[in-house]
C-alpha cells in the first residue's frame, strides 16, 4: 500500500471490503508492514500551531496609523532636540504597545488543545498478537482493539462490536452515548449517524470492539476540525473597525491640515523652519487624541471585570464591546439551552398517560394525569412501571453534600432511576429487596436488556426495557389496571409515534415471570412479554434559558440553534424555548444540496439545524455573517471551535467544554448558563454607551486644542499652549476624567432596544455638531484667557499655565455636561455624579495643583504658579460652558419635538 488509502463512506462498505480496500485483515498487519506504512503515511498526530514570537507581537502593537503621525512627531522634535517633546511622545506610544500586548497571544492555543484530544496509547493486533504502541505509530490498515474508558486513537471503521457505546459529543453535540455495531450504514449518513465507525478523539462509554483504522492524523475527522481551524480568519470586532476607520479618517485630516500649515507657517508668516515644525507638532499632538486607546483600554478592562464577576470570562478585550452588538446567536442545544441532563418526562401505560416534572436528577418531581397533580402511591400500574424501571438498570444516583444529585453510569438509566425516586421508591432498598440473579446486557443487535429479580416471598419476575419496536414486538398481551389485556399493537404503534414526534427518546418495558425456580435467563427466555408501557425522556431546557431567550427576542436579537442532534428533539426543545413564533428545521443533509446564495436565505429563515458537522457550522456562521449581522456562536465541543474561532464572539462553556473550545472562543461562561450571555450582552451595550461618551468628551478637547495652534499660526500669534503641555493634558486628563464615564451605569431601556449596525458611523451627525459647537468654545475660551493673561502684564509662560488650567476646568465641567448627552445635567444625580466622576475631578484638581506650583513640574512643563483671580476666571469660564451646553441640550431637545409634532 503506497499511501493511505481515502474512501469517502468507510462506514457503508462491508467489514470485508474494508478489510481488502485496506489490504488488511482481521488479524492485523505485520509488524515489518506497519513500519513500511507508517514511513509511507507519516505518524498519527495533528500539525503544530504556528505562532507568533513575542518580538513580533509587540512589534505589531504600533502598526497603526495614529501611531505612526506620533512616532513621526517624535522623531521631528528629536532632531530638533526637544527632548522633553520626544519623551512625552514616546511614552504615550510606549503605554499604548503594552496594554495591546498583554492581551494578545493566546489564540494560537486552539490547535494544541485539539491535539490533545488524541490519545497516546493504543491496543492493536500486529502479527496476530495484541500490544499496546504509541498512537502517532498507528497506521492505516491497523486493528485496534477498544474497551471501556479507552480514547479512540484513529478514525476506525468498526468489524466487531459487542455491547459498544461511544460519547461523541466532542463531535456531535449529542449528549447520549450512541451505541455501535459492525453493519455498515448509508453512505449519506450524517456524521452522528455513522453506527459502523469510531471517530479519534472520542470515548468508549462502555461495551468492547474491534475496529481497523481508516484514517489517521490529519485525515481524521479531528484532524479535518484542526486543519478548519488553522485556516479560519478571526475578524475583526465591530469597535476595531470603526476605530480603524475613524483612524484613517483623522489621519488623512491631521497630515493634510499639518502641510498646509507648515507652508503657511513658513511661507506667509515667515517662521524658521524649525519653529514651523515645531507648530505643525502641536497641530498633530493636539489633534490626535493619544490618550482615547489607553482610556478605550481600560474602559474594555472594566467591562472584563464586570462581566466576570457574572460568571462570564472575557478572553480578549474587544470581545466585550462586540457582544453589545450582537444581533444573531448561533447557540448549540446540548449542555447550552440544555441542561446536558436526560430527564422522564411522560409515562404511556394502557389506558393512561402520566407527564412528570422536575429539576435534573433531583428525586423531587410532579406527576400529573389529564392537567391534574397526582400521587403516584395511588397509582399501582405507575409504581410496578417505575419498579421495572429502576430494576432493569446499571446507573445509579448520587447526591454529595453541597453539590448536585449527578449520576454514575448511563445518563438515560440515571433519568430511569430519578423517575423510580420520583415516584417515592427506594432504589437502593427496592434493589436489595429485588435481588438481581441474572441479566442478559443491552447490544446493539437486539437492541435490549434483561434482568431476572427474586423479590421477598415471591416469584422470580423478568424485566426487559429496550427499544419500543423491538419490545412490542416480542410481546403478546399487556398489563392493564384491571390485569392483563390483549395487546393493542395498533395503540402502542401510536402512543410510540406520538413521543418521538415530540422529540422524545422512547423505551418500552415489559415483564415476565419465568418458569419455576429457575435462577437465570439468556435470550431464549425473552419472549412472550407483557408490556408494561413505554415513556419518554429527552434533555430538558434550562429554565434560566427560557428567560434568557425571552430577553434576547426583546432585544431584537435572534436565537438560532445548531446542533448535530435529530431534528424531532432539537425542534421540541426549539418550541419549548419559544425561540421563535415559527420553527423552521433544517437538517444537515439539506445544507449539503445549498450553494452559498442558497445557505445565506436558508440560514436567515430557519430557526434549527439539526444533525450538523462542524462544516455546517462553520458555513452558517460565514452565511449569517453575510448582511453584514454580528454572531454570537455558543458551544462546547471540539466540533464547535472552528465556528467559535470565525464567529464575531466566540462563547464557549466553561464547565463542560473542551479546551480546544474554549482557546477558539473570546468569552467563557463559568456556569455554563446561557442567561450569563444576555447579561454579557447588557454589559457589553453598556461599554459601548460609555466609551461613545468618552469618545464625545475626548474629540472636542482635541480638537479645541488644534483650533488654538491653528488660529494663532494663521494671525501670526504666539502658541498659547505648547505641544507638551498639549501631551500633558490629553494623557493626564484623558485617563483621569474620560475613564470616570466608564463607570457610568446603564440606561433603564437599553435591552429594549434593536442592535445597532455594525457600519454604523463612530461620529453621529449630533455628535459631530457637538464636537464642532465644544471645540469652538474651547478654542475661544483658551484665547480669551490667554489674551487676558498677557494685557495684563503676565509673561507667555505663565498666559499658558493659565490656559492649560483653564482648559482642564472646562473639561471638568463639560465631563458632568455629556454624562446626560439629551437629558439635564442639571440635577441633584447630575451635579453629585457618581464616586467615579469624583474621585476623577479629585485626581485631577490634584495633579493639575503639582503641574502649576511644583518645581519639577514648572521645569519639565515650562509652567508658572497661577494667582487666584486667574484661577477663579477659569472656574467662572467653566460654569459658563455647563450653562450654555445645557441650553443647547434644551433647544435640541425642543427642535426634534416639534419636528416629531
Amino acid at each position: 500500500m503506497q499511501e493511505q488509502s481515502r474512501v469517502a463512506a468507510w462506514h457503508a462498505l462491508s467489514t470485508d471490503a474494508v478489510l481488502a480496500q485496506l489490504q488488511s485483515t482481521a488479524a492485523g498487519l505485520s509488524s515489518g508492514e506497519a513500519r513500511e506504512r507508517l514511513q509511507q503515511q507519516g505518524p498519527n498526530a495533528l500539525p503544530a500551531a504556528a505562532s507568533r514570537s513575542m518580538l513580533a507581537r509587540f512589534l505589531s502593537q504600533f502598526n497603526n496609523l495614529l501611531i505612526y503621525v506620533l512616532l513621526g512627531s517624535a522623531a521631528v522634535t528629536a532632531l530638533l532636540q526637544h527632548w522633553v517633546d520626544t519623551g512625552v511622545i514616546l511614552a504615550v506610544v510606549l503605554i499604548n504597545a503594552v496594554f495591546g500586548f498583554v492581551q494578545e497571544g493566546r489564540a494560537e492555543k486552539a490547535l494544541d488543545a485539539v491535539k490533545a484530544m488524541v490519545s497516546s496509547r493504543a491496543n492493536v493486533l500486529r502479527d496476530g498478537l495484541r500490544m499496546a504502541v504509541p498512537a502517532e505509530e498507528l497506521v492505516a490498515g491497523d486493528c485496534v482493539l477498544l474497551e471501556a474508558g479507552d480514547r479512540v486513537p484513529a478514525d476506525l471503521r468498526l468489524l466487531r462490536a459487542s455491547s459498544l457505546k461511544l460519547d461523541e459529543a466532542m463531535l456531535t453535540g449529542e449528549s447520549v452515548a450512541v451505541d455501535k455495531s459492525a453493519d455498515p450504514v448509508a453512505a449519506d449518513a450524517a456524521l452522528g449517524d455513522r453506527f459502523s465507525m469510531a471517530y479519534s478523539g472520542t470515548l468508549v462509554a462502555a461495551g468492547q470492539g474491534l475496529g481497523v483504522v481508516v484514517a489517521t492524523g490529519p485525515r481524521t475527522e479531528l484532524g479535518l476540525i484542526s486543519t478548519m481551524l488553522g485556516s479560519v480568519q478571526t475578524l475583526a470586532t465591530p469597535l476595531t473597525r470603526l476605530m480603524d476607520r475613524f483612524a484613517r479618517q483623522l489621519t488623512i485630516t491631521i497630515l493634510s491640515l499639518s502641510a498646509l500649515m507648515f507652508c503657511f507657517a513658513l511661507w506667509v508668516r515667515d517662521y524658521d523652519t524649525a519653529d514651523a515644525f515645531i507648530a505643525v507638532v502641536g497641530i498633530a499632538v493636539s489633534a490626535i487624541p493619544e490618550g482615547l486607546p489607553v482610556v478605550m483600554t481600560i474602559a474594555l478592562a472594566i467591562g472584563v471585570q464586570r462581566m466576570a464577576a457574572r460568571y462570564a470570562i472575557v478572553r480578549s478585550l474587544p470581545a466585550v464591546e462586540t457582544l453589545g452588538a450582537v444581533s444573531v446567536i448561533c447557540s448549540d442545544k446540548t449542555g447550552t439551552l440544555t441542561r446536558n441532563e436526560m430527564s422522564v418526562r411522560a409515562v404511556v401505560l394502557p389506558g393512561a398517560s402520566f407527564d412528570i416534572e422536575g429539576e435534573g436528577y433531583a428525586p423531587q418531581g410532579r406527576f400529573t394525569l389529564a392537567g391534574e397533580e397526582i400521587d403516584p402511591a395511588l397509582h399501582p400500574q405507575l409504581l410496578h412501571f417505575a419498579t421495572g424501571a429502576a430494576l432493569c438498570n446499571d446507573a445509579h444516583v448520587r447526591h454529595a453534600e453541597g453539590k448536585v444529585w449527578a449520576v454514575e453510569g448511563d445518563p438515560m438509566e440515571g433519568a430511569l432511576v430519578t423517575l423510580a425516586a420520583r415516584a417515592g421508591l427506594d432504589v437502593e432498598q427496592l434493589r436489595q429487596d429485588w435481588r438481581r440473579l441474572d441479566e442478559v446486557p443491552f447490544d446493539a443487535v437486539h437492541r435490549y436488556m434483561a434482568t431476572l429479580h427474586r423479590p421477598v416471598d415471591a416469584p422470580a419476575v423478568v424485566f426487559v426495557k429496550g427499544a419500543p419496536e423491538q419490545i412490542l414486538a416480542m410481546c403478546r398481551d399487556q398489563q392493564g389496571a384491571e390485569g392483563v389485556q390483549a395487546l393493542d399493537a395498533a395503540y402502542w404503534l401510536e402512543q410510540i409515534d406520538a413521543l418521538a414526534a415530540k422529540g422524545y427518546r422512547v423505551l418500552g418495558l415489559a415483564s415476565r415471570v419465568p418458569a419455576d425456580g429457575k435462577d437465570s435467563v439468556d435470550m431464549a427466555d425473552v419472549k412472550d412479554l407483557t408490556l408494561l408501557g413505554v415513556l419518554g425522556m429527552i434533555d430538558p431546557p434550562r429554565d434560566s434559558a427560557k428567560t434568557a431567550v425571552r430577553e434576547c427576542r426583546s432585544a431584537g436579537i435572534a436565537v438560532k440553534m445548531i446542533t448535530g442532534d435529530h431534528a424531532a428533539t432539537a425542534a421540541a426543545i426549539a418550541r419549548e424555548l419559544a425561540l421563535a413564533d415559527t420553527i423552521r428545521v433544517t437538517s444537515g443533509h439539506e445544507l449539503d444540496g445549498l450553494n452559498d446564495a442558497q445557505l445565506i436565505d436558508v440560514a436567515r429563515a430557519s430557526t434549527v439545524f439539526a444533525r450538523t458537522s462542524p462544516e455546517h457550522k462553520l458555513r452558517l456562521v460565514q452565511a449569517l455573517q453575510a448582511d453584514r449581522s454580528v454572531i454570537a456562536m455558543t458551544g462546547d465541543g471540539v466540533n464547535d471551535a472552528p465556528a467559535l474561532k470565525r464567529a464575531d464572539i466566540g462563547v464557549a462553556m466553561g464547565i463542560t467544554g473542551t479546551a480546544a473550545a474554549k482557546e477558539a472562543a473570546g468569552m467563557v461562561l463559568a456556569d455554563d448558563n446561557f442567561a450569563t450571555i444576555v447579561a454579557a450582552v447588557k454589559e457589553g451595550r453598556t461599554v459601548y454607551e460609555n466609551l461613545r461618551k468618552v469618545i464625545a468628551w475626548t474629540l472636542p478637547t482635541n480638537g479645541g486644542q488644534a483650533i488654538v495652534i491653528i488660529v494663532a499660526i494663521l494671525l501670526g500669534l504666539s502658541l498659547p499652549v505648547t505641544p507638551v503641555q498639549i501631551l500633558w493634558v490629553n494623557l493626564v486628563t484623558a485617563v483621569a476624567l474620560g475613564l470616570t464615564l466608564a463607570f457610568e451605569p446603564p440606561e433603564a431601556t437599553l435591552m429594549q432596544r434593536k442592535p445597532r449596525s455594525p457600519d454604523e458611523q463612530l461620529l453621529q451627525p449630533y455628535l459631530l455638531w457637538r464636537v464642532a459647537l465644544v471645540s469652538v468654545l474651547f478654542a475661544l475660551g483658551c484665547f480669551g484667557m490667554f489674551e487676558w493673561s498677557l494685557r495684563r502684564g503676565d509673561s507667555v509662560e505663565l498666559a499658558r499655565t493659565i490656559v492649560v488650567n483653564a482648559l482642564v476646568i472646562m473639561e471638568i465641567f463639560y465631563l458632568f455636561s455629556v454624562r446626560y448627552t439629551q437629558g439635564t445635567s442639571l440635577s441633584l444625580r447630575g451635579v453629585l455624579g457618581t464616586p467615579a466622576v469624583l474621585l476623577g475631578v479629585a485626581g485631577v484638581t490634584l495633579v493639575q495643583l503639582l503641574f502649576t506650583y511644583t518645581p519639577p513640574m514648572q521645569a519639565l512643563f515650562d509652567s508658572r504658579p497661577v494667582d487666584l483671580a486667574a484661577g477663579l476666571l477659569a472656574i467662572g469660564l467653566g460654569v459658563a460652558l455647563l450653562l450654555l451646553l445645557e441650553v443647547e441640550k434644551l433647544l435640541i431637545r425642543w427642535m426634534r419635538l416639534g419636528v416629531r409634532a
